[in-house]
């Protein structure tokens, strides 16, 4: 199985450059807004864009994306509109990767083999499903897998050489690994230790391994990619959109364009942060 995830990793390497993983919330303010947004991500910068799934409970995410969650929902976004908008993205796009990020639930109320097969053929290359820990891969990654999807799973500060290779075990497209413990939005983790965690990884595994969690600046992007494959940027291009809605819901300007403004700084500070040639 190669989706674009892998031919996207492939090509970055052999530039010698880490990719920039672009995360927004799918729906959020409402839908021809968001695929705008998401039209507007590849233009920027981004070479693999995350599609937030909104979901009334998510567990894992801060304040920024939790409203984010709830503004698209109000606006009724659903799995299946987040899918169409994956469809509709293809539509100019079959080259730029798209993973769905979220929840399980939405998934499971859908049905697993239908959501597959919709999301394939959506043209969705990967699946980062925060709350399914490997003892479960039987519900969802195994048959994504089979479905010719990746499944990406998250590594933490806590995830020692004990756990790891199990949590690595059916991993496939990339490792995201998530540079603080704690809710999405916190304060930019220690780089230091980063690139010390990013080659402890490497050391169980030939898969790219992208970090995320408090990269907001170009600065950033640029530091993190000098260790990692991948700078993922998810609460800043969520803040970008918040920033241009007023209190009662209109638009004070294009969040398109404030979108791409982010990005294009960030894809910026990333193609900067020259990754060392392998020894």
């Amino acid at each position: 199985m190669t989706t674009r995830i892998d031919r996207r990793m492939a090509k970055l390497k052999s530039e010698g450059r880490p990719a920039l993983v672009t995360y927004f919330m799918g729906g959020d303010p409402d839908y021809a807004t968001s695929l705008k947004i998401m039209k507007a991500l590849p233009k920027a910068g981004s070479d693999v864009i995350e599609l937030g799934m909104p979901f009334s409970d998510p567990m894992a995410d801060g304040p920024a994306i939790q409203a984010a969650g709830l503004r698209a929902l109000k606006a009724g976004q659903t799995l299946a509109k987040t899918l169409d908008m994956a469809r509709d993205f293809r539509a100019g796009d079959d080259d730029t990767p798209i993973v769905l990020m979220g929840y399980y639930n939405p998934i499971y109320i859908y049905g697993v083999e239908r959501f597959l097969a919709d999301a394939k053929q959506a043209g969705i290359d990967g699946l980062i499903v925060v709350d399914l820990p490997p003892e479960m891969d039987a519900e969802l990654c195994i048959p994504a897998l089979k479905a010719g999807i990746n499944f990406i799973r998250l590594a933490t500060p806590t995830t020692d050489d004990r756990r790891l290779p199990k949590v690595l075990q059916n991993t496939s497209g990339f490792v995201y690994y998530v540079s603080m413990t704690g809710i999405t939005g916190s304060a930019l983790a220690d780089t230091a230790k980063v690139a010390t965690a990013v080659q402890r990884i490497k050391g169980h595994t030939d898969l790219p391994v992208c970090v995320g969690f408090g990269v907001k600046t170009a600065e950033q992007a640029r530091t993190i990619g000098a260790s990692a494959d991948g700078v993922v940027v998810g609460t800043a291009i969520v803040n970008a959109v918040a920033n241009v809605i007023d209190p009662k819901g209109g638009l004070t300007a294009d969040p398109a364009e404030a979108v791409a403004t982010l990005v294009s700084g960030l894809a910026q500070g990333v193609r900067a942060s020259r990754l060392a040639p392998a020894e």
